[in-house]
This record gives structure tokens, C-alpha cells and sequence, in this order.
């Protein structure tokens, strides 16, 4: 039996082929969207502990306390950031905002995620300065 090198599943939502950097930044738009759904189910299980009386949210909270503890709260919001950033770009790209004119479509076809590239270094940037202000207040602040 042949088996076609489709690459479904994982191995699809991590290979860029064609796509290049866009790609990479859909994987990490998913892995983000992920990560702040974990973080939202142990955010409500851990608020949970309320429920049990003071001395218990005491000790969940002082679980919490620490520097590793900070730096994934960087994590988180740099994830947050990131997601919320990377999805307005999605948003104004669906919307057919800063993607040109459509054109007659000949041979050889013309990729439109050229014509992207400069919303997404744009966002990418903007990115980069809130990870870097924020990572400021976080850490030395």
C-alpha cells in the first residue's frame, strides 16, 4: 500500500512549504490559542480553592509565589500578547485589508502572502516592543 506524503496532522500544521514565515506564525497563533485555554482551565481550578476556606487559598497561593511562577506569568502574557496581535492581522487580512487590488489571475499565479509581508513585519514589531515594555514592567519595575 502507497502511502502519500500529505502531511496531515502535526507534521501539517508545522510545515511551512510554500507558505514560509506566515505559516510558522498560524502554527504559533494555534499553540498560543492552546496554551490560553490551559491557562484558563487551571486559572478557574485554582480560584476554585477559594471554596474551601481561607487557610486553603492561603496555601494555593503561596504554591504560586515565586520566580518561577513569575516568569510564566511573563510566558502567559507574552503568549496573550502575541495571540491577540497575530489574530487582529488575521482579521484585517480576512477582511481583504492591505492584500492589494484583486488582479485577473494568469500563469504564472501570484501569491498574495508577498503583499502581506508587510502587515506581519509591522505587527511583528509591535509585538516585539509590547514583550519588551512589558517585559520591563514584569521583571525590573
Amino acid at each position: 500500500m502507497r502511502r502519500y506524503n500529505n502531511r496531515l496532522g502535526i507534521r501539517g500544521w508545522i510545515y511551512a512549504g510554500n507558505y514560509g514565515l506566515e505559516r510558522y506564525l498560524y502554527f504559533l497563533h494555534r499553540i498560543s490559542g492552546l496554551g490560553l485555554i490551559l491557562y484558563l482551565l487551571l486559572h478557574i481550578g485554582v480560584t476554585s480553592a477559594r471554596i474551601y476556606g481561607g487557610a486553603a487559598w492561603e496555601q494555593t497561593m503561596s504554591l504560586l509565589s515565586g520566580p518561577a511562577f513569575k516568569l510564566g506569568e511573563y510566558v502567559l502574557m507574552a503568549g496573550a500578547i502575541f495571540h491577540a496581535a497575530n489574530g487582529l492581522r488575521l482579521i484585517i487580512t480576512e477582511l481583504g485589508m492591505c492584500i492589494g487590488t484583486p488582479g485577473r489571475q494568469e500563469y504564472p499565479y501570484v501569491s498574495s502572502v508577498r503583499k502581506q509581508r508587510p502587515l506581519m513585519i509591522l505587527i511583528m514589531i509591535v509585538i516585539a516592543v509590547l514583550l519588551l515594555l512589558s517585559g520591563v514592567d514584569f521583571f525590573l519595575v
